[in-house]
């Protein structure tokens, strides 16, 4: 199955863990499968509830936010 890059969802404000090793069930989210790999995941604060644009490709630089590199890089190669 294709993954949908990037992810746009509504999140509500608190603490998150985004998954910064491609492997999780839970995109964009991690749930654990990082786990003996050298990935972490990345966690962030959202303050404010509305719409986001989250990366879910794992390639951008300002994690976890789509920073637009699945744009310009072909998807066979994420």
């Amino acid at each position: 199955m294709k993954k949908q890059m990037p992810l746009t969802l509504e999140l509500e404000p608190g603490t998150y863990h985004w998954c910064a090793c491609g492997n999780t069930k839970n995109e964009p989210f991690c749930d654990g499968s990082h786990k003996g790999t050298d990935k972490a995941p990345h966690i962030f604060k959202i303050i404010l509830k509305r719409k986001y644009i989250i990366c879910n490709c794992q390639l951008t630089r300002n994690p976890p936010f789509c920073d637009g590199i699945c744009r310009r890089v072909k998807v066979d190669e994420v």
